[in-house]
């Protein structure tokens, strides 16, 4: 996308930010709406719903087994640990059983917890799977315009800050949660039951602890917050220097560069020490108030046993149900502010799955045809003839390349127009060359023939028909496109040529290397077409992976061809050797051609030139070398292209 009246994107050197200056996804903020996130979340679930059951019922077993067990500590100081005090040969049988049963329940305990955690573990693990196919599915259905407004680094902190807080939630703070909270209920029931006034004062202790946990998880929770926005700055900045290395150490500016990313990552060491500072006196604070109230409660208990409000094996139970009774609060407050920077996360998870994918409306169809005499029939078989199919009537009309704009007009956003009442014709076969400086709209006008965007004003048809009728997979199908910037996948040289048409065998794929040039130098690598590709080609020169991504067009075999600066990144030698076979594959085909190297659109039927989205000039290369306009300053040097 060359234009810079477009939406900019993040560039290196510079913090990464969304539309309208805010900061990128990924950033910890407290969820809008809670229940409904994890309402959502749990729908994941829905179809697992037994082993959800089964996970309550461990919940349940793993608290009902440690109050139970807890519980058994009464009679067995009462019934025999005391009596037994003085005795020579006391009866050991009951007592021994009653060892046995408090083993029991803890061992039940222990295996709930197991089951409850790998149950859970599990539930995560799938949820997150479903979760990440259907963003990844999402995102492969947004229209061009969100990647414009939305940095790398912003989309790729959903799949991995967002998804890894939300992983925690699900396997570690939501099964914790549940479980202290039965356990808090359980405890705090027989805790009444022993003792309400020692169960007063343990009230009043928790009191005092959530008026300081919620204090204290205020600021942590802002702490977080900014450290999550800080690790985005971060990652975002990080993965720019990785893509833009080349250009960092072209032009010296490593020390720039290692100074700014020094600010951000001490900006990020800054908010994460606040961060861990809250949430490391949280632990600590809220273990020293238990100790408190457990000391409390012991001096209480045995001034209440002194008065004989109470016996000793109660005192002994109700201390351990104090022990446990502030630890899961503990631990609840613990994984609360986790548990929110998750929420927001899948938020912002849900908010990209949940935005308006790309709209086609287009009915009319890209199908295989035979002519018979004249009369145009479909075919279900390969015959290198294609055919528009309307829907409505089933006529078949011949696809031929006819592209022509009507009073076009055209901006990327609402208040700033970029093309203005463009009127261009490009008839089948034909070879139409954009001219223009930067900015003045010529890769616009290639983005609206996709439908990348849709035009404010104007018509734009394609051998007659309205684009806007067309189904974008079949219209996009019918188009080739070369970019300047290419961009290579991780896999064998053939498969990223066949990654123009699928089904293009050896031979196809071979006969478009030597169309694009490409096939002597293939040969000459280790492995030849089954050379595999990895970090977008960094182990090609720049004119090779051009070369590939012509060959890449060629394979498509599509009626018109799109070159965005196609030889931008070949020097004079290579080109002079491919433009024989870019002739050939130019050959018949309808061409849009963006250059800033004039020499590359002499040929060209129609010469369009552009300044500030308007077309200033059209014809020949004679025809506006004789007008001595724009395009004659352009081409003698009187004026160059920015």
């Amino acid at each position: 996308m060359s234009d810079n009246n477009k939406i900019n994107k993040s560039k290196p050197m510079v913090v990464p930010k969304g539309p309208g200056g805010r900061q990128m996804a990924g950033a910890g903020a407290k969820p809008a709406n809670a229940g409904k996130t994890l309402k959502r979340i749990f729908s994941y679930m829905t179809s697992k719903w037994y082993l959800l059951v089964i996970v309550a019922v461990c919940v349940l077993c793993s608290s009902g087994a440690m109050i139970a067990g807890n519980y058994l500590l009464r009679p067995l100081l009462n019934d025999y640990i005391i009596p037994f005090i003085g005795q020579s040969n006391p009866d050991l049988t009951g007592f021994i059983s009653l060892l046995v049963i408090m083993a029991v329940l803890y061992g039940v305990g222990v295996l709930a917890t197991w089951i409850n955690n790998r149950i859970m573990l599990t539930l995560a693990t799938k949820t997150l799977f479903r979760i990440r196919t259907e963003l990844f599915e999402k995102m492969e259905k947004l229209p061009l315009k969100y990647f414009d407004s939305h940095s790398h680094g912003e989309i790729m902190s959903l799949y991995t800050n967002d998804t890894d807080t939300l992983r925690d939630m699900l396997s570690q703070s939501v099964p914790q949660l549940l479980s202290s909270l039965f356990t808090v209920v359980g405890v705090f029931t027989m805790m009444v039951v022993l003792s309400p006034i020692l169960t007063l004062l343990v009230v009043v202790m928790i009191g005092l602890m959530i008026f300081i946990t919620g204090k204290i998880g205020m600021k942590s929770g802002k702490a977080f917050k900014a450290q999550q926005e800080n690790l985005g700055k971060v990652n975002g900045y990080i993965e720019e220097m990785i893509e833009g290395q080349k250009v960092v150490q072209v032009f010296c500016r490593e020390e720039i560069s290692k100074a700014d990313f020094a600010q951000l990552n001490n900006n990020l060491r800054e908010a994460g020490t606040r961060a861990h500072t809250f949430a490391n006196i949280l632990g600590p604070l809220m273990n020293n108030l238990s100790h408190v109230n457990y000391a409390l409660t012991a001096i209480a208990g045995a001034v209440l046993v002194i008065m004989g409000k109470l016996d000793l094996g109660a005192i002994a139970s109700f201390l351990q149900y104090t022990k446990n009774f502030s630890q899961p609060i503990s631990q609840m407050s613990t994984q609360f502010n986790g548990i929110l920077n998750a929420l927001a996360g899948a938020e912002r998870i849900f908010r990209l799955i949940d935005e308006e994918r790309e709209t086609d409306e287009g009915k009319v169809t890209l199908v295989q045809v035979m002519d018979y005499n004249g009369v145009l029939t479909e075919s279900f078989a390969h015959t290198g003839m294609w055919a528009w199919k309307k829907p409505d009537t089933g006529e078949l009309i011949p696809l031929k390349g006819d592209v022509r704009f009507q009073d076009v007009s055209f901006g990327y956003k609402e208040n700033k127009t970029v093309l203005h009442h463009i009127d261009l014709f490009a008839e089948p076969g034909q070879k139409i060359a954009l001219v223009g400086s930067t900015g003045s709209g010529k890769t616009t006008i290639t983005n609206l023939i996709n439908r990348f965007y849709d035009i404010n004003q104007g018509a734009i048809t394609y051998d007659g028909i309205p684009i806007k009728d067309i189904s974008k997979d079949a219209l996009r199908s019918s188009l080739g496109m070369v970019l300047q910037d290419t961009h290579l996948f991780t896999g064998t040289i053939a498969d990223n040529i066949r990654y123009g048409k699928l089904s293009a065998s050896m031979p196809e794929i071979i006969g478009a290397a030597k169309l694009a040039n490409a096939d002597t130098f293939i040969n000459h690598l280790e492995k030849g077409y089954d050379t595999l590709i990895t970090g977008d080609g960094g182990n090609l020169s720049q004119g090779q992976r051009q070369l590939l991504a012509i060959a890449r067009a060629a394979v498509a075999d599509p009626p018109v061809l799109i070159l965005d600066e196609a030889t931008s990144s070949i020097d004079t030698r290579t080109e002079s050797l491919i433009q024989k076979g870019m002739d050939t594959l130019m050959e018949g085909r309808t061409v849009f051609v963006i250059a800033h190297r004039l020499s590359t659109v002499r040929n060209a039927d129609v010469i369009l030139v552009l300044e500030n989205g308007q077309i200033i000039e059209r014809g020949s290369h004679d025809q506006l070398i004789a007008q001595k306009g724009k395009y004659y300053q352009l081409y003698t040097g009187a004026f160059e292209l920015e």
